[in-house]
């Protein structure tokens, strides 16, 4: 069932609108002169409109997970997670799903742990993976028994590319492309012996092939996890791992007291059953 959204005219539109504005006491629209009906949302306007959309995503959610009968186990499981090789991990869990429930789909949305957790407390994921230590009052967490490994991403012309491994002294006085990070929780501040002001950064990213293709054009060197870029054959880029050697270590994290839908209870289940997995309580 699809519960259907009422078509309004125009007139009743912008009534509704200014009788809204009017509500929250803030303008929502930038409206064109008289005539014209271009309108434009101010930045109260879109934050409104990214909060709809999160609500009717919800709605959506929760008529397939509630229309489902309990004979048939089939469904939506949506997992929040950086770009990653424990990816595969997920992928290894839901084959182990795939012949016996055909009909549960995975939904994999990117982003950073504060992503993760902002989309775990609205309910817009099931499940999201982050890196370093778990807050256990307010989540349940998996340690993912696989490392990524931090490294350096650079054009195989490159003076460092000749080296086996990168220290912190060989970056600081180069170009560098990093993830887009807090500062204050950039995970290499410890490890580079330096704050980010300090280090010549020129570019940030959300996502590592975007990042190879600034380091392909000679922008700089990029501080990424490694197995993301294809580095063999012909390519133009090589791979050199950090010493001293810097790991990252994830879970997969969801909400205490969260109410699972069938189909994320067996993938979950399968999560822990078919990669071995224990969870943290």
């Amino acid at each position: 069932m699809v519960w259907p959204i009422p078509q309004l005219a125009q007139p009743t539109l912008s009534t509704q609108l200014k009788a809204l504005e009017e509500e929250v006491g803030k303008q929502l629209l930038i409206r064109g002169s008289k005539g014209s009906r271009k309108v434009m949302l101010t930045q109260e306007g879109m934050i409104l409109r990214r909060r709809a959309e999160e609500i009717l995503e919800l709605v959506h959610m929760t008529q397939r997970e509630i229309a489902y009968s309990d004979e048939v186990i089939v469904g939506d499981v949506y997992i929040g997670a950086g770009e990653s090789d424990l990816i595969r991990i997920f992928a290894k869990a839901a084959c182990c799903l795939q012949k016996q429930y055909p009909g549960i789909h995975y939904h994999i949305r990117s982003g950073n742990a504060v992503f993760v957790k902002e989309y775990l407390d609205r309910g817009l994921i099931d499940f999201g993976v982050i890196y370093g230590p778990v807050d256990t009052a307010g989540y349940h967490a998996i340690k993912l028994p696989v490392r990524d490994t931090w490294g350096v991403l650079m054009r195989r012309d490159s003076p460092l590319a000749s080296k086996e491994y990168i220290t912190p002294e060989d970056l600081w006085d180069k170009p560098l492309i990093v993830s887009a990070q807090e500062s204050d929780h950039w995970p290499m501040s410890r490890w580079m012996g330096k704050d980010p002001e300090e280090l010549s950064v020129v570019a940030t990213y959300n996502l590592v092939f975007n990042a190879s293709l600034l380091v392909e054009e000679g922008l700089g060197y990029a501080l990424c996890f490694d197995k993301l870029i294809n580095v063999s054959g012909d390519s133009k880029l090589c791979f050199r791992p950090l010493y001293p050697r810097m790991e990252g270590e994830a879970s997969i994290i969801w909400k205490r007291y969260q109410v699972f839908s069938k189909a994320a209870q067996k993938f979950i289940d399968a999560l822990q059953e078919c990669c071995g997995l224990e969870g943290q309580k």
